[in-house]
């Protein structure tokens, strides 16, 4: 059975075209395309476009795993009925100037760019526009089972989408290969909240930071008072000065340098942690 699919007009494949697009102007450091495929992300999907409700539905199937058989069922027939509900017309227009800025903004050649999960995104939309055969509806809706029940392979680390992962791993080994040491929990944590935070303005980011750095700082204090600081004056002045650069980050745009340097205080407390003890 061979699908007829409409890359430009599947919603759910366009936006991860777009979102590997982002991954590639922020691991060449391209901000100027970084900026126009943000704009676009925002313009289109954000919350009260039919393009975002669409995405939703599709999302509620492509990011799924793991069911039992009669959930999934359960699952693909709800779907069906949400997306039945969604404006069509509305849909129709918004991905035709979706189309049009995409084209004139960055190129056509957004919808060349590989998306792991492309042909189950082609089976959800010809499920959704319902104009294939009884036959191939039921084919295409039991491979969407296997599909929801299958456990798919998970990454080392706790970020949900492929495309992070480039970016996270692109990010570890620039940090590892600079400073030579591997990240701990709450440097990997910072990383996922980085890495995700191109498309909703940074905010979990913004608020893990305001809370890491006071969890940070709360930890030096406690170093200070530890026996080593108070019998070398050397270190104690080191701690104070690593106190004043924590400090200064809330006032510091949030880039890769600032990224950086957080890393950097997470490790050297983390070291006179474990020296201490």
């Amino acid at each position: 059975m061979r699908l007829k699919h409409n890359k430009k007009r599947n919603t759910a494949f366009v936006y991860e075209a777009l979102v590997r697009e982002l991954t590639k102007a922020v691991i060449k450091k391209d901000n100027n395309k970084k900026k126009k495929v943000v704009a676009i992300i925002k313009e289109f999907y954000s919350n009260d476009t039919e393009l975002f409700k669409e995405l939703r539905v599709y999302k509620s199937l492509y990011e799924t795993s793991l069911l039992k058989r009669d959930t999934a069922e359960k699952l693909i027939f709800e779907a069906k009925y949400e997306y039945n509900s969604l404006n069509k017309s509305r849909i129709y227009k918004e991905q035709s100037r979706l189309i049009k800025n995409i084209n004139t903004v960055l190129s056509s050649g957004i919808y060349s760019n590989f998306v792991p999960n492309y042909k189950t995104l082609a089976s959800i939309q010809s499920i959704f526009n319902n104009q294939n055969s009884i036959r191939d509806r039921v084919l295409l809706e039991e491979k969407l089972v296997e599909f929801l029940t299958l456990e798919r392979e998970k990454e080392d680390f706790n970020v949900k989408d492929p495309v992070d992962n480039l970016i996270y791993r692109s990010f570890v080994k620039r940090f590892n290969e600079k400073y030579n040491t591997q990240l701990n929990e709450n440097q990997k944590t910072l990383l996922t909240k980085y890495v995700t935070s191109f498309v909703d303005d940074g905010l979990e980011l913004k608020v893990f930071l305001n809370e890491e750095i006071g969890s940070l700082k709360r930890k030096i204090a406690i170093l200070m008072k530890h026996e080593i600081a108070l019998e070398n004056s050397s270190i104690k002045e080191r701690m104070g000065l690593v106190l004043e650069k924590l400090e200064s980050f809330r006032s510091r745009g949030i880039d890769d340098d600032l990224l950086s340097d957080v890393l950097r205080v997470q490790s050297l407390v983390s070291e006179m942690e474990t020296n201490g003890n």
